[in-house]
């Protein structure tokens, strides 16, 4: 009976070791960023952490983040006279990571749409 007992105690130390804590999670998703940026167009400047959540069963962290990719000159001459008179401020994007909080792996990344539909 001891021994049962202990075996569900080991069971639930090994568990609790393997999550993730937030701050984990974060440098998961911002590593996944990184290793990504030049699939999205780029560089990626000021990254900034703007949401962070876990998920009500607790599998997933839930992580936006914000960053800006400039605009290069190859950009700018592909505009041509498009441009002229065109604000080519790069604007700031917004992702929302799915890190899985035993592994730390990212599950998904998505488009966050800050419209106000």
């Amino acid at each position: 009976m001891v021994s049962n007992h202990h075996n569900v105690l080991e069971l639930r130390k090994g568990r609790s070791a393997m999550t993730i804590d937030v701050r984990e999670a974060v440098i998961a998703a911002q590593k996944s960023l990184q290793s990504m940026a030049d699939l999205i167009g780029g560089h990626v400047l000021d990254l900034r952490l703007e949401e962070v959540e876990l998920s009500e069963d607790k599998s997933l962290w839930v992580i936006t983040l914000s960053f800006i990719i400039p605009i290069s000159k190859e950009s700018i001459s592909n505009l041509g006279i498009f441009a002229a008179g065109e604000s080519l401020k790069p604007e700031r994007q917004y992702k929302i990571f799915e890190i899985d909080s035993e592994t730390g792996q990212m599950k998904s990344m998505k488009i966050r749409d800050l419209s106000w539909t």
